[in-house]
């Protein structure tokens, strides 16, 4: 994809596809406690999926990314939540770009519909605050437009042989304001507790969008992986370390990245 268009279209679908490193599940937390995960990213890409699927190279693309998501339990059914993060974003020529600067700030909410002694049922949502309205830079395209996240979310825990373990799913829409086209996305994530101090993450991030937006983007799909372990240093602090990588997409960068994280519970 040579033109600058397309090439614009790609970067703001690359810089929207983050792939969340904190979890925030369907669970709400009991009333006057809360938690803090802090994870930082560091993404490269230098190819994108085409329209018919196939990798392309691009100029190379790199971000890091460190989020902090805050949650508090403001009733036993409501979980309040605030995430802010910082960015850092290199594209290389010949459509150079550098950014470092806020990203997104999600403002919401998840409360608890039903639940019995397995299954939770919540919804969520939540405002998105875009971290800069600078269009005509490259590595700020796609954070300068505010979006509106609204999701179901179904837990379920169980045992898989001895090791407590749980799924969660979570299907949003997307709302974005702007030229970008509105999305559908899927989260899935399935959690096992191999003993006390190891939790084991295998999430699935998924997005398509709903048709094509405005001022020369088009329609794209992709498709991630991400697996990472936390270990609990305590019964407040836990580490997590993982990866991810788009392994497959329509008109979207192919990412690979890292992740680190610090998950702490008040």
């Amino acid at each position: 994809m040579t033109h600058c268009v397309g090439l614009r279209f790609v970067i703001a679908t690359g810089l929207m596809s983050y792939a969340t490193a904190a979890f925030a599940g369907a669970w709400t937390l009991d009333q006057g406690t809360g938690d803090v995960i802090v994870t930082t990213t560091a993404m490269q890409s230098s190819s994108l999926f085409s329209t018919g699927s196939v990798l392309r190279p691009i100029p190379h693309y790199d971000k890091d990314e460190s989020q902090a998501l805050i949650e508090y339990g403001v009733t036993s059914w409501f979980t309040a939540m605030f995430t802010p993060s910082l960015q850092h974003v290199d594209i290389a020529p010949p459509f150079a770009g550098e950014r470092t600067g806020l990203g997104y700030t999600d403002l919401g909410g998840r409360a608890r519909i039903w639940s019995d002694a397995s299954w939770v049922v919540s919804g969520q949502i939540t405002l998105r605050i875009p971290g800069t309205f600078d269009n005509t830079n490259p590595a700020a395209i796609g954070y300068t437009d505010p979006e509106v996240d609204v999701r179901g979310l179904v837990g379920h825990s169980f045992k898989l042989g001895t090791m407590p373990s749980f799924v969660d799913v979570q299907v949003a829409q997307r709302f974005r304001i702007g030229g970008p086209p509105d999305e559908f996305r899927t989260d899935v994530t399935l959690g096992i507790n191999a003993s006390d101090k190891w939790l084991f993450l295998a999430q699935s991030f998924n997005v398509t969008s709903e048709g094509a937006g405005t001022w020369g983007y088009g329609s794209f799909g992709y498709y991630k992986l991400q697996l990472s372990a936390v270990y609990a240093l305590t019964t407040s602090l836990s580490l997590q370390f993982g990866g991810y990588s788009t392994y497959w997409g329509r008109n979207a960068l192919q990412e690979n990245g890292l992740v680190v994280g610090a998950w702490y519970k008040f």
